[in-house]
């Protein structure tokens, strides 16, 4: 069901950002510019009940708002934990083995026990079908359409709940796919059936395919999902616009989702460096590290030259058994380290997730039958965390609980359960470390170089000690930090991206056609923005090329201002390529030739952004209803007489030095010995790092 078109001045807008434990929401009242939130335990069950459990914490319902956002992790957990459809793959004749046999990427080439990744699909359900398009687009083969019948009827056997198209040269000519999807559709109403060329319009025949059977394998999960959240706010009254977060942190029609579920596959996440980049364009600040640390993962963005930095692809499940997804999405490095992530002995070493205790039961001291030690109940046995406070004192955290599943570990290492949490937090902060190293280091950027935005339930307390590890001076724990994500969503843009191959040498470019196509791919974004159900503030256009020195086989995206076009101005094109070559891999060579193989472009609808508000000024020393006394917490193997803070009293110029803790609703600050934290006009607490290495 498609809404009426808002008007762009909106009245409310909610969004909804579900995790592996908590589901958070952000509600904004344009009119009076009232900013409220809510934060519930997710429900694995039944999704859709966390949302409303925390609408109705922020004070909210769905008749009341007239844009309902949403963020979440269903498309990528049920990719990571292989709980999609019994799928199959439909691909050119001679090409069946291209999904199985994939890259000769070998990370660990004296790994005895290095594995290959496993295809989605397994090879018993890829079939082949007659036709052949040349790489210029020439139909060499028409598609056998009996025998695409013919398939339709063994698949009607088979049980078939989803299929992915890919057609070797598709990129080139989509005719063939398009009328295979047809036919496959109309002998096959009830399956889901998804074409590559919808979703990357690039070479690269293994990245294609891999990703048309990622979207096909989650497809009939998230359509269900959507359908259902749909199907239950609208029952609640809701009559505005349900818009979907896509990876790159732009905003999709749900109708759209349900069909390219795989654009959502880092929705949650791309939303908070969204926030974060907002965030940066309010405090004047050109370089961050967005750092989202909850209670399964923690995955850093980054914000570069004002800019949140995005990727053509990326790969799903990590880079030794990975499968590559070639759409655009956010650069975002995941770790498996959170909150509810389960320490454990392995070989007689201890090691701190990706296991997680999840929501249910969730950590030991939530008191919900879980007996497993987490981070969280370290946090609560190193006093980091108020066992009476704990979502600003609605949930009870138990201590004892906590003591006896850290002794699990402890005990055989001959630790006590002090001991024990404190070398649980040591290892989540190396973990951790290398999800803020995966987004600068890897790419040329120095990390020093960068401040840290922290957020997520569990980020503010470990963002000083990941810190520390990397050399970050500045760490900045944001407003709301809890329910981040879901707040960044509210500055979220309709985005539209396109790409396209077209190898052409630099030298002899010809601009007539760079200037057709992009022109095409334009006009596709604008069509799209326009066919949605929003109006958007304004529309705005942003070109890039993807280029390598000619005999290099890998590209780097080089975005480009429009004038270079306009100018036809190869050297300026050719020096801005060598420049991020440079930043990328720390070389460069101006004299080579360079050549284009991919034009990209992104569409994207403005929408109107809440207004960041400042707060009331103080003098240095916070009041003292902010001062809420003092509480033992350990720090370096020592504990301390820590005093604690309510967030909420504190006022803009206020000044504390660490050793302290910040608390708030959904969160707790963690100020280490010798870190002096500044409250800035905004409420924005700003730490400057001590020790950091």
């Amino acid at each position: 069901m498609k809404a009426q078109k808002t008007d762009r001045a909106a009245n409310v807008r909610l969004a909804a950002d579900i995790g592996g434990t908590f589901t958070d929401i952000a509600v904004f009242d344009d009119k009076t510019g009232r900013l409220t939130f809510g934060k519930a335990l997710s429900t694995p069950d039944r999704l859709v009940n966390g949302i409303s459990n925390g609408v109705h914490k922020a004070g909210s319902d769905y008749a009341s708002a007239n844009l309902f956002l949403h963020g979440s992790t269903v498309a990528i957990n049920t990719m990571l934990e292989r709980t999609g459809a019994k799928t199959a793959l439909v691909t050119t004749d001679g090409f069946r083995d291209v999904y199985e046999i994939g890259r000769i990427n070998r990370p660990d080439a004296y790994n005895l026990y290095f594995q290959k990744h496993k295809p989605l699909i397994e090879r018993a359900l890829c079939f082949e079908v007659k036709e052949r398009v040349r790489a210029d687009g020439e139909v060499v083969i028409p598609l056998d359409e009996e025998g695409l019948a013919a398939l339709g009827d063994r698949f009607e056997q088979l049980g078939i709940e989803a299929v992915a198209i890919m057609f070797i040269n598709c990129y080139a000519n989509s005719a063939h796919e398009k009328r295979a999807k047809k036919i496959l559709s109309q002998r096959l109403p009830g399956v889901f059936v998804s074409a590559s060329h919808e979703l990357s319009q690039e070479y690269r025949e293994f990245e294609r395919v891999s990703t048309v059977a990622a979207n096909a394998f989650i497809g009939p999960k998230v359509r269900r999902y959507i359908g259902e959240i749909d199907q239950h706010i609208r029952s609640d009254d809701f009559k505005g616009s349900f818009l979907i977060v896509q990876s790159t942190g732009g905003l999709y029609e749900n109708e759209q989702a349900q069909s390219q579920c795989v654009r959502m596959l880092e929705s949650g996440p791309a939303a908070g460096v969204i926030g974060t980049q907002a965030l940066c364009h309010t405090l004047g600040i050109e370089n961050a590290i967005a750092f989202d640390m909850g209670g399964t993962t923690a995955k850093a963005g980054v914000i570069y030259k004002g800019e949140a930095l995005t990727t053509g692809a990326a790969l799903i499940g990590g880079y030794d058994k990975a499968l590559p997804i070639q759409i655009a999405m956010m650069d975002i490095f995941e770790v498996g380290t959170g909150g509810g992530s389960i320490a454990k002995l392995e070989d007689g070493a201890l090691r701190v997730g990706p296991q997680s205790a999840g929501a249910q039961p969730g950590p030991a001291c939530y008191g919900l039958g879980g007996t497993e030690p987490t981070v969280t109940d370290a946090n609560l046995m190193l006093g980091r965390l108020g066992a009476d406070r704990f979502l600003g004192g609605e949930m009870k955290l138990d201590s004892a609980a906590a003591e006896r599943a850290l002794a699990k570990v402890g005990k055989p290492l001959d630790m006590n359960a002090t001991e024990a949490a404190d070398g649980i937090l040591r290892i989540a902060a190396t973990a951790m470390s290398y999800a803020v190293k995966g987004v600068t280091t890897e790419r040329g950027l120095d990390a020093g170089d960068f401040v840290m935005v922290a957020y997520g339930g569990a980020g503010p307390l470990h963002a000083v000690a990941v810190a520390r590890e990397i050399g970050i001076r500045n760490v900045i724990i944001p407003g709301a930090p809890g329910v981040f994500s879901a707040f960044g969503m509210l500055f979220s843009d309709l985005r539209y991206d396109y790409v396209r191959t077209h190898l052409m040498q630099l030298a002899d470019a010809p601009f007539d056609d760079i200037e057709t196509v992009f022109k095409e791919l334009e006009q596709q974004g604008r069509d799209a923005i326009a066919s949605t159900s929003v109006r958007p503030h304004q529309v705005t256009v942003k070109r890039a090329l993807d280029m390598r020195y000619v005999g290099q086989e890998h590209p780097v995206t080089v975005e480009l201002p429009m004038s270079v076009f306009a100018k036809q101005d190869r050297k300026a094109i050719k020096q801005h390529f060598d420049d991020d070559h440079l930043q990328r891999y720390g070389t460069s060579a101006p004299d080579e030739r360079a050549e284009i193989v991919s034009l990209r472009v992104t569409v994207a609808g403005v929408m109107k952004k809440p207004p960041q508000e400042k707060i009331k000024k103080g003098g240095g020393a916070p009041p003292k209803a902010a001062f809420t006394g003092k509480r033992k917490a350990s720090f370096d193997g020592k504990f301390r007489d820590t005093p604690t803070y309510r967030r909420a009293e504190l006022l803009a110029g206020n000044k504390i030095a660490g050793p302290a803790l910040i608390e708030e609703h959904a969160s707790t600050t963690v100020l280490m010995p010798g870190d002096k934290l500044t409250v800035d006009a905004y409420g924005n607490l700003v730490i400057a790092v001590a020790g950091a290495k």
